[in-house]
């Protein structure tokens, strides 16, 4: 009869079970706060998976054609890869003129741009070169609208270098904030060979969405408007998405 009557009930006068609470009542299990399994997971941007694949497969015909011992140099490979594109969740600060920055990374310039590879015109500028062991994820540094997206082929000199920014090959992406432009330019180094924009004009941004990936160690130029608030200093480490380099003035507070 019992049973009868709690099928027969709603759903919502069932009690509910709680096995954690149980088996800590039991003494089977510590009552330390919960985290589940997967939700912590570490996401891998796509960029990666040909070279994470490339670096198994390695592995499987090496183990195969000749000894199993050669898998290991394989499977280390595609723990690299993953581990290089990885793709952290940041918590994104707010402050709608607030400028993050694009990349993590430690900072090479932090002042007046450099005159021959800034974009024309007078600026502020602040360089992130990034070490393989980065996260190399990009994000966008202001919120606004993408107004140009550029490419420039080049070389493929160190990045840490100030004429990399002139010189080697680059991508670059102006945003309008509130009538103000910042650029953000994604500069290929000795090991990095490409970049990835994936943003296209006309796509309304904020602070912190991601946008690209730079291959195998690169730096991150951010130009800013001369009435910017510089945040960061040369030699200053950053997060991508989370660490404050600059703050944005309206024009009417400028005035």
């Amino acid at each position: 009869m019992i049973c009868r009557r709690l099928l027969r009930s709603s759903p919502s006068h069932i009690p509910k079970i709680d096995l954690f609470s149980i088996l800590v009542a039991a003494g089977a299990l510590s009552a330390r706060p919960r985290i589940p399994v997967f939700k912590n997971l570490m996401r891998i941007d796509r960029a990666g998976v040909p070279f994470i694949a490339a670096a198994l497969v390695l592995a499987l015909l090496l183990g195969a054609a000749l000894t199993w011992v050669l898998v290991i140099p394989g499977l280390v490979l595609g723990v690299f890869f993953l581990f290089f594109f990885r793709d952290p969740d940041r918590v994104v600060p707010g402050g709608e003129d607030a400028v993050l920055s694009p990349a993590d990374g430690r900072v090479l310039v932090s002042g007046p741009a450099i005159a021959d590879g800034a974009p024309p015109g007078q600026w502020q500028q602040v360089s992130i070169f990034l070490s393989p062991m980065d996260v190399h994820i990009n994000r966008v540094p202001a919120s606004g609208r993408i107004t140009r997206v550029s490419f420039t082929p080049g070389r493929f000199l160190p990045a840490y270098r100030h004429d990399a920014g002139s010189a080697n090959e680059r991508s670059e992406i102006w945003i309008d904030h509130a009538g103000q432009a910042v650029v953000a330019r994604q500069i290929v180094g000795m090991l990095a060979r490409r970049v990835v924009c994936r943003v296209q004009p006309g796509t309304a941004v904020h602070a912190g969405d991601r946008f690209g990936i730079m291959k195998f160690g690169s730096r991150m130029d951010v130009f800013l408007p001369l009435s910017a608030t510089l945040a960061v200093k040369v030699g200053d480490r950053v997060r991508g998405g989370e660490t404050v380099i600059a703050v944005l003035h309206s024009s009417e507070a400028v005035r």
